[in-house]
């Protein structure tokens, strides 16, 4: 969502945060007591939320409504202010074989407020050194900055895995003038964060419909990012489908997936990802994970009429 921005921190500060959601809580999950992190089975699998932290997310300023006055509308509703608090999720998936970390988190990148992955990831049991992949859904900084910490791999021992679309797209600085002035500071991130692990030989990457690791297939979802990448994860016949930035403001986009943000490269095919996403969602009933969609994260999906509502998990 919210991912990409200018390189400038202060400025970040005052575009960036997350979302807030007024949506029904199911009790089939318990959540792990712990703060920053909770987890749950997923078949053989233990999927494992992370709480990178939250920034506040001016709606005005980055939502593109397809009906004027819907997005205020949609906050009122919330009892939302404008500058809406909102969450940065990384997603780990413990296979009992692997250990595989669905993007990392903004680390240095994005101001005090952001950076506790690898915090909530030893909180949970896990230590960097022992996470085997990198699974990322695109390249803007909240999603690619902890991978390093002061220019050093934060994660050593794995393969970062990247769709090629995206890793060439943002390698190049000549699409500066493709995107968005609210996220050309990716291209510096994209730099910053990849260097250590291309050094290592550590940086390999997918086409979409590849099988990433043991269960888990990647899926092409345009509009966000050139090579934008959603993953689904399945064990034992049950399902996840970990969106990355399908949602930057819940309480407008699943009234309406119409409603766009400044952060998509192609708002048009943004919104046919999201609406096919929602649908897909509404009826196998399948588990959701989302980068922005209040922490964990993680819940399902029903249709409301035209509209659509996010169903939590407990926490």
């Amino acid at each position: 969502m919210f991912d990409c921005f200018h390189i400038h921190r202060r400025r970040l500060a005052a575009t960036v945060s997350f979302l807030c959601s007024a949506a029904t809580v199911s009790t089939a999950y318990a959540a792990d007591p712990s703060p920053g992190f909770f987890k749950l089975p997923l078949g053989r699998t233990t999927v494992v939320a992370l709480s990178d932290g939250s920034f506040t997310l001016p709606a005005s300023g980055l939502m593109v409504e397809a009906h004027k006055g819907e997005v205020q509308q949609a906050l009122a509703k919330a009892h939302l202010d404008d500058g809406v608090p909102t969450s940065v999720n990384a997603y780990l998936i413990d296979t009992g074989d692997k250990r595989i970390l669905v993007d990392s988190g903004s680390g240095a990148f994005l101001g005090a407020t952001l950076g506790e992955v690898n915090a909530h990831l030893l909180a949970a049991g896990y230590r960097a050194d022992t996470i085997d992949e990198v699974l990322i859904t695109h390249l803007h900084p909240d999603h690619v900055g902890g991978l390093i910490d002061q220019g050093k791999m934060v994660y050593p021992n794995a393969i970062v895995r990247v769709d090629a679309r995206e890793k060439t797209f943002w390698e190049d600085r000549a699409n500066t003038g493709k995107v968005d002035a609210s996220v050309q500071g990716t291209f510096d991130a994209v730099a910053s964060a990849l260097k250590p692990y291309e050094t290592a030989g550590h940086v390999k990457v997918f086409h979409a419909g590849d099988t990433v690791a043991p269960g888990i297939t990647a899926v092409d979802e345009p509009g966000h990012t050139a090579g934008h990448t959603g993953y689904r994860v399945e064990s034992q016949g049950k399902v996840l489908m970990v969106w990355g930035d399908l949602i930057h403001l819940a309480v407008a986009q699943f009234p309406d997936p119409k409603v766009t943000i400044r952060f998509d490269s192609t708002p048009a095919a943004a919104i046919v990802t999201r609406e096919k996403a929602l649908r897909t969602a509404s009826k196998t009933g399948e588990l959701v994970a989302g980068a922005h969609i209040p922490f964990p994260g993680i819940g399902t999906v029903r249709k409301a009429g035209a509209a659509y509502t996010w169903i939590p998990v407990s926490e």
